[in-house]
């Protein structure tokens, strides 16, 4: 008898094990859900540590980011464009890389940056990527919060 109540308590503990590892956030929503659910803007880019929000254009921080279900996605240039010949929309590509840690777009959405961005944080109202760029030659680690 105890060894019945044993094997359905492991088996249970198990059970509960795997419930709970399959959960993605508080939400219950899959990632892909949290990341194609709205549009993003740009909220804030830190630079070795140091906000450098303020140093870029608007042209560059009023960008919107479009993520569909079927990986496929649209960067909107937003109210202002950098060159005034540039489409207002740019289609691209993603999907996510490496266990769901990674981010890749089809598209170099800053300069000096490569398609793949680390996967910091997402929620419901806040994605927060990063990834090494290069700047006057020398590489540094951005990390960018957009909200919704």
């Amino acid at each position: 008898m105890k060894t019945l109540i044993l094997k359905i308590t492991t088996v249970l503990i198990l059970f509960s094990v795997i419930v709970l590892s399959c959960k993605k956030n508080s939400s219950g929503k899959t990632k892909t859900q949290l990341l194609t659910q709205s549009n993003w803007i740009f909220s804030n880019a830190i630079v070795n540590g140091l906000d450098v929000s303020g140093f870029l254009q608007s042209c560059q921080t009023d960008n919107i980011l479009t993520f569909a279900a079927n990986g496929t996605g649209i960067v909107d240039e937003g109210a202002t464009k950098c060159n005034p010949t540039d489409p207002q929309t740019n289609p691209f590509t993603w999907s996510f890389m490496s266990n769901q840690t990674v981010l890749n777009i089809s598209t170099i959405l800053f300069a000096g940056g490569s398609n793949n961005f680390s996967l910091v944080s997402l929620t419901e109202t806040q994605l927060v990527v990063s990834q090494n760029i290069t700047v006057s030659g020398l590489l540094q680690k951005a990390t960018v919060t957009f909200i919704h």
